[in-house]
């Protein structure tokens, strides 16, 4: 059963579960979206800022995006994202980290132009096993408000005659 824009509330948090991250990953992903050497090569990382090899922000942004969906979004009758307002890599992912997501509810607010969605505010903490803080961001989803009674429910993407 899906959850609807009625059914979330300010200041729900919800943890969901880790993915640990593998070197080869890691790689894999830097040498098709951003390969810079530190990304790419273990060697050129060791000599980097880094002092090894690191995932790719954009790679640390896509797994948030796995976990969130995997145990948030499929939860909701969601009908996308209007995209983020804030995104902040604060320390790197290296091979064999373990991330877990929080996602915590920060406003809710009916849609002034489409009266059957409305407006969640999400703030997602991404943190690593040793609980330190590794990503940070401030998502928005649309959310399918519940039908009046009596109209029954589409399933998302079915469309009334």
């Amino acid at each position: 059963m899906k959850r609807w824009f009625e059914d979330i509330a300010v200041g729900e948090v919800r943890e969901l579960p880790g993915r640990t991250v593998t070197r080869e990953e890691i790689v894999a992903f830097a040498r098709e979206f951003d390969p810079q050497p530190f990304h790419v090569d273990e060697e050129a990382a060791r000599r980097s800022a880094f002092g090894g090899l690191v995932a790719s922000g954009w790679h640390t942004a896509a797994i948030c995006q796995r976990l969130v969906v995997d145990g948030f979004a499929n939860t909701l009758a969601s009908l996308g994202s209007p995209g983020v307002d804030e995104l902040r890599w604060i320390r790197p992912v290296r091979p064999g980290d373990t991330l877990v997501l929080r996602v915590e509810c920060v406003e809710t607010r009916p849609s002034r132009s489409k009266p059957d969605r409305g407006i969640v505010r999400l703030r997602y903490e991404l943190r690593n096993q040793e609980d330190d803080i590794v990503m940070t961001m401030i998502g928005m989803a649309l959310v399918r408000r519940r039908p009046p009674t009596g109209e029954g429910s589409l399933e998302l993407g079915e469309r009334t005659p």
